[in-house]
């Protein structure tokens, strides 16, 4: 331990330059690969062969090398891409080599190739260094895609430590693009057709547009890189090649018109306990039309936006913190990338239910404009016929290398009640391998007659070294800061956060190919005490250690040391029944120690199974009765694979805490979730989702001190917290054809019963079930 802290107050006190990075950072605007890219006045059939004439003068993309789990080293199989482009679309053409047998390709649906060999376009029309849409292929040309934007999802401080891995693209966007491969007996081959009418770019006459193209080899765990891109760099996408001198590019206006038609007959509990069913149909549609070849505005009336998959239920480790769902609607989608900021001031699910909605978004010069107006329904409001207004609106500057400053303002009335938040934010890039990023923001809300303004702020600090990187975050959400726009897991708290990490790279052909340890020092006040003289409510100390090892393994190992405050405002309503009949106040034990163990496991992506387990177990905090428990949260996910149809996916989640004082349940919940889904062809599969949710709480009583039993106070009186537990399984079944985004046919059923003792299976008795099916259709001119 004296070794490792003397190794990280080192290097946090060596100069920018000056730490032993064996890779130096790669700069993306002077040592950029740079590609001249053949127009040619013709087009190819989209088959996976790439024998057409065009392929023969395609420029060529050669000379990858490793990136993950350690750069810089020769790429383990060879890998070819050609690229030419027509007037109307960007072609690619790609060659990979492999051992016969290895490559690994399943005739999966969009977007759920990641257990499968995959090639990957980052590309960059603007050239910015800050954002990418993302085309990815397996060997057989399923497609998924998506976006990349830096600095908005790489937060750190996890059990999976910091990491100076490439950020996630979000594979929620769709975009219309043809693609088609195959396995040869050397490899595969797979071709992809891009219609520009997919994109959004300059208007220049002549363009250079940015492109990352990586590969993953599932067979060693491996990323490859056609760009040399190094670890030890503040920025994945400012290190991309160039397509360079692109001209003549189409501007015809893309208009695509989605008709859309929708029925369900939803059923329910009726008068007396009956169950009964109510049946609606409803006409839609949405419109996108390129105003110019870089702005996009989208309209949409009455929309069906409904989920075809319910959300995988979530534990919460915090009560005070919510639980955040992503956006799964594909008007959102479009463009949601332009979207995002820091600490999800804009958080386009709390649109519940529009009557109709529009937006704008794109790129001019080096200003990236978003804004959506919408209004949702009735049901939404608090307020009897009124229908909630929602105005967004986000604007970025470009500024020198992969640094921007934004703007935002997010605005809902509904009624006589509005809520507005006023925010900016910047981003730095600096040194090659430093960030800094700042966001201040003020909302103003006015409820029932009250009005009131408050504050948010953060700063981050960020050093992506190679072997040494660190990040120091600090930031404060005022109690009273309330965004009805965006999602603030939770309010009223500031945090201090520092993050160190140090990595060792293995030898080539070593069992340890990448190892990473950091050290995590955590510190969150109550927002008034910190900005006032109060003190540190919890403190944590995580130590994470996680590996990459020959073959695709991953392994980790924490440990958590904590103290947590005791929270006033949490267990406000909390009374304890004395043997009279009389009440006493809830006063909690003024702090909890805790002492946490993480071990996780990853097998390689084997060609028909995974599996991942993550278990944290020890001493913990019990907030049913704020004293302390021996917890466990136990994840277990295997996919099995079959064939080159059939996926089969189970996960079982565990919560569980046991009194310390003599060993009793306190509260439990597990969730065993199963999922198969046969893909009938790339545009049509079958799905079913089973999810059953087990939840049990013991009678509460006061554990720390008193051991009376705890009440919960109310305006008609005391209330037992007494022991109780349920089940609810939910079934959910789909047929899904979409041979292109914009065009689907759904049809499906969920239901959801329930029963008085989990996992019993002896009473249940149905709760609610809905019977859906979606038409729609692209028409693109």
């Amino acid at each position: 331990m004296r070794i490792l802290l003397t190794a990280l107050l080192l290097a946090t006190f060596a100069p920018i330059g000056g730490f032993a990075d064996s890779a130096p950072a790669f700069s993306g605007v002077d040592g950029a690969l740079r590609v001249v890219v053949p127009r040619l006045e013709m087009e190819a059939t989209v088959d996976g062969v790439l024998d057409e004439p065009a392929w023969a003068t395609a420029a060529r993309l050669v000379g990858f090398s490793q990136y993950a789990p350690a750069d810089g080293r020769p790429a383990d199989d060879a890998t070819e891409v050609l690229v030419w482009y027509s007037p109307t679309a960007l072609h690619f053409g790609v060659r990979a080599s492999a051992p016969a047998g290895t490559v690994r390709a399943t005739l999966s649906s969009r977007d759920r190739i990641t257990a499968d060999d995959q090639v990957l376009f980052f590309l960059s029309p603007f050239d910015d260094g800050r954002q990418a849409l993302l085309f990815a292929v397996n060997p057989l040309g399923v497609q998924a895609d998506g976006s990349l934007t830096e600095g908005t999802r790489r937060d750190g401080g996890g059990f999976g430590g910091l990491t100076s891995d490439r950020e996630d693209a979000d594979l929620s966007p769709d975009f219309v693009f043809d693609s088609k491969g195959r396995v040869t007996d050397d490899g595969f081959e797979v071709e992809l057709r891009i219609p520009f009418k997919s994109l959004r770019f300059p208007s220049a006459a002549s363009q250079d547009w940015g492109l990352h193209v990586t590969r993953i080899v599932q067979r060693s765990g491996r990323e490859d890189s056609w760009a040399p891109a190094k670890r030890s760099a503040s920025s994945f996408l400012a290190q991309a090649g160039k397509l360079a001198g692109l001209t003549g590019l189409s501007s015809a206006r893309v208009l695509d018109v989605i008709p859309e038609a929708t029925a369900r007959l939803d059923g329910g509990p009726g008068p007396a306990d009956a169950f009964e069913r109510n049946g609606t149909a409803e006409l839609g549609g949405n419109v996108r039309w390129g105003v110019t070849p870089n702005l996009t505005l989208n309209g949409t009336a009455n929309p069906d936006f409904s989920q075809v998959e319910a959300d995988a239920s979530q534990f919460q480790y915090d009560p005070r913190s919510a639980v955040f769902f992503a956006e799964k609607r594909p008007f959102f989608l479009d463009g949601l990338e332009q979207f995002e900021t820091p600490n999800r001031l804009i958080y386009t699910r709390r649109v519940v239910d529009p009557v109709a909605a529009a937006k704008l978004n794109g790129k001019v010069g080096a200003t990236t404009l978003a804004a959506l107006v919408a209004v949702d329904g009735e049901n939404a409001s608090r307020h009897r016929g009124e229908h909630p207004l929602f105005a967004i609106a986000r604007v970025q500057r470009d500024l020198l290398g992969s640094s921007r400053v934004a703007l935002v303002s997010t605005t809902r009335t509904d009624g006589d009640d509005y809520n507005q938040v006023l925010a900016a934010d910047a981003r730095f890039t600096f040194g090659g391998i430093w960030t800094a990023r700042a966001q201040g923001a003020l909302a103003w809300t006015r409820e029932q007659g009250r009005s009131w303004n408050a504050p948010l702020f953060e700063g981050v600090l960020d050093r992506n070294g190679r072997r040494f990187g660190l990040r120091y975050r600090l930031a404060g959400i005022a109690e009273d800061f309330v965004t009805r726009s965006g999602f603030i897991s939770r309010p009223g708290i500031a945090n201090l956060n520092l993050d160190h990490r140090i990595s060792f790279f293995g030898a080539e052909g070593a069992l340890f190919e990448r190892f990473d340890t950091d050290l995590v020092f955590d510190g969150i006040w109550q927002y008034e005490n910190f900005v006032g003289e109060g003190g540190i409510q919890d403190r944590k100390f995580h130590w994470n250690n996680n590996a990459s090892l020959r073959g695709g393994w991953r392994a980790g190992f924490s440990i958590l040391k904590e103290t947590f405050g005791y929270d006033e405002d949490l267990y406000a309503d909390y009374a304890l029944l004395r043997p009279d009949g009389g009440l006493d106040p809830f006063v909690g034990t003024p702090t909890l120690p805790n002492l946490d163990f993480v071990l996780s496991l990853d097998t390689p992506q084997w060609k028909t199974f995974f599996f991942h387990a993550d278990w944290l177990f020890g001493k913990d905090e019990n907030f049913y009765e704020w004293a302390s428990a021996d917890i466990d949260y136990l994840t277990l996910r295997g996919e099995w694979r079959p064939d080159d149809r059939l996926r089969l996916e189970a996960r079982y989640q565990l919560q569980q805490f046991h009194r310390r004082t003599d060993g009793s349940l306190v509260g439990r919940r597990q969730i065993p979730r199963l999922k198969a889904e046969y893909q009938l062809t790339r545009a049509a599969f079958f799905r079913v989702v089973a999810e059953y949710d087990a939840r049990f709480q013991d009678t509460l009583r006061d554990d720390s001190r008193t051991q009376l039993p705890i009440v919960l106070q109310t305006p008609t009186g005391a209330v037992p917290l007494s022991r109780h537990e349920e089940g609810r399984l939910r079934l959910d079944l789909l047929f899904s054809y979409q041979p292109t985004p914009g065009t689907v046919l759904f049809l499906g059923y969920s239901s959801i019963q329930s029963e008085p003792n989990a996992l019993r299976f002896d009473a249940l008795e149905r709760r609610s079930d809905t019977l859906f099916v979606k038409l729609s259709y692209l028409f693109r001119r």
